[in-house]
């Protein structure tokens, strides 16, 4: 009798992979878990998150273990960016805390500038399911936006399994995927930027008007530089610039990046998300121009009206005024010989 069971299993027993059809999930490989840069990451984030909601007597051990139920999140919200959601304190069934972590996570990608929630690495399904790449991916970020002061340990990269059901069965690919960032890329970009505008062509005071008279391949690798710059401090935002000629002229991706390099932030209240005409354009590049006179940063013969307008003299001494900066802050930039 046994060996008839053994040999004709019933047909229910099999595994129906159309069902799981379409399904994805990624995977930390586990010696990836085992990497001292992957450690160290993890204690500095529970550390921060202690140190934060420490008059909040919340006392972080785990970040996958205790950050599925929004409370801790609910917390951080609160305390970083001073937010305060409808929500219950403590979350004791799944529906309750899958609802609470809705509330919170939208609340959160509002403030961190993320408006389409497909360009997030997280979501409430993951964060519940106790999903630690998501969780590491959210915290990252969320220390980028509220206190960029924080000093993460850079390049920190995990080998991802990503597991994938199709028609034709299961398959699996496995890449790297970095939670901080590379520390090698950036530098290579400040020295790409250090010799574009330290050519005895040009000078220190205007080198933007100095540009502009070069050729326009010059011109064209100039722009391209700043560009990296930029997405290398608003990535994290979950946005992305493709063109510095037009997305700067509403203020919003300029007031959001003073911000994060600055490390404040600004309460959407103060500015408009979504501008809908001239004057909201002009209110949003006024307040940047008034948050860069605040910080010392002052850029000669620069007019809101000539951000608006999309004067690509004005979008670029900006830009360049921010990288000089804060090139210095993140990383020094070793000397060139010309």
């Amino acid at each position: 009798m046994a060996t008839d069971v053994f040999n004709n299993p019933r047909e229910e027993e099999h595994l129906d992979i159309a069902l799981f059809q379409g399904e994805r999930r990624k995977i930390i490989q586990p010696t990836s878990l085992q990497d001292p840069k992957v450690e160290k990451l993890k204690d500095v984030l529970v550390s921060w998150i202690n140190e934060t909601l420490k008059p909040d007597h919340i006392v972080v051990q785990s970040l996958d273990e205790d950050l599925f139920d929004g409370l801790v999140l609910h917390h951080l919200l609160a305390r970083l960016a001073g937010v305060s959601v409808s929500v219950e304190e403590i979350a004791v069934t799944a529906a309750a805390q899958i609802h609470k972590l809705g509330v919170v996570l939208e609340e959160v990608n509002k403030r961190l500038g993320i408006r389409d929630d497909a360009l997030a690495k997280w979501d409430v399904t993951l964060i519940h399911n106790k999903d630690l790449l998501a969780t590491l991916h959210l915290l990252v970020t969320m220390v980028r936006c509220f206190q960029p002061d924080v000093v993460l340990p850079p390049n920190v990269k995990v080998e991802v399994v990503l597991v994938e059901v199709n028609k034709t069965g299961i398959k699996s690919d496995i890449h790297s995927e970095y939670l901080t960032e590379e520390r090698s890329v950036k530098t290579k970009q400040n020295l790409d930027i250090r010799r574009l505008f330290s050519t005895k062509s040009m000078t220190w005071e205007d080198p933007i008007e100095k540009l502009l008279t070069l050729d326009a391949h010059r011109i064209l690798t100039a722009k391209t530089a700043i560009l990296n710059f930029v997405n290398q401090n608003v990535s994290n935002m979950g946005l992305q610039v493709a063109d510095l000629d037009t997305q700067f002229s509403d203020g919003v991706i300029l007031l959001l990046l003073i911000g994060q390099l600055e490390g404040f932030f600004v309460p959407l209240c103060d500015f408009h998300l979504t501008p809908a005409n001239h004057s909201e354009m002009v209110h949003n590049v006024t307040l940047a121009c008034d948050f860069l006179l605040d910080i010392g940063l002052n850029v000669p013969n620069i007019d809101p009206e000539d951000i608006i307008s999309r004067d690509v003299s004005a979008t670029l001494k900006v830009l360049y005024a921010l990288f000089r900066r804060h090139k210095g802050k993140r990383e020094p930039v070793a000397s060139t010989q010309d």
